[in-house]
């Protein structure tokens, strides 16, 4: 079951940020692209949420963009493709949609990729709690003085939010990796 919330870009909302966000799988962000000021608040409405809704991995937590009212007419446009991919760019590759709601254009699409990319974060965040909770006692293991996993219990080559380190004799495809703060118990 998929729940969405829209807070509809109002500042009256704000207050109720962490009721709304907390627990939240995706986060669809939407601006007009005949309104400057709508994109300009992305940034900030992006940065809220991640501060209210505290997801256990801010850098890859699925974020989506949708440039919506397409449909108007091509003159009164203020926020081009090009600008808003860059941003999306600088924000870690946020996937980006040109939609109308009106008119139905990239709408499925869209929500399509938003349930995809929450359901892929929700799967690899079940996958590390099993792996940590069958792991939890023991320590990484190892074979021939080459770590087969993080300290967290991940195999390697799997993302843990480890950073790879390969030994200068390694001629391994998969390196020891150490596992980061941000991943906790």
């Amino acid at each position: 079951m998929c729940q969405i919330w829209d807070t509809a870009g109002q500042e009256r909302f704000q207050s109720l940020g962490v009721a709304f966000y907390r627990g939240a799988d995706a986060c669809v962000l939407v601006f007009d692209v005949n309104n400057v000021k709508s994109f300009e608040t992305l940034d900030s409405w992006r940065d809220e949420f991640l501060i209210q809704a505290s997801p256990r991995d801010p850098e890859n937590f699925p974020f989506v963009v949708l440039g919506n009212k397409v449909d108007v007419e091509e003159s009164k446009r203020m926020v081009f493709q090009k600008r808003a991919i860059t941003w999306c760019q600088s924000k870690g590759n946020i996937p980006y949609f040109e939609t109308s709601a009106k008119e139905n254009i990239n709408v499925e699409q869209a929500f399509q990729t938003v349930a995809k990319n929450a359901l892929a974060q929700e799967s690899d965040e079940l996958y590390v709690r099993r792996l940590r909770a069958r792991n939890r006692k023991r320590r990484a293991p190892v074979a021939n003085g080459e770590a087969l996993a993080c300290a967290c219990g991940l195999p390697l080559g799997r993302i843990c939010g480890g950073r790879p380190t390969l030994p200068a004799t390694s001629t391994s495809a998969h390196a020891p990796t150490l596992c980061r703060s941000v991943l906790r118990y």
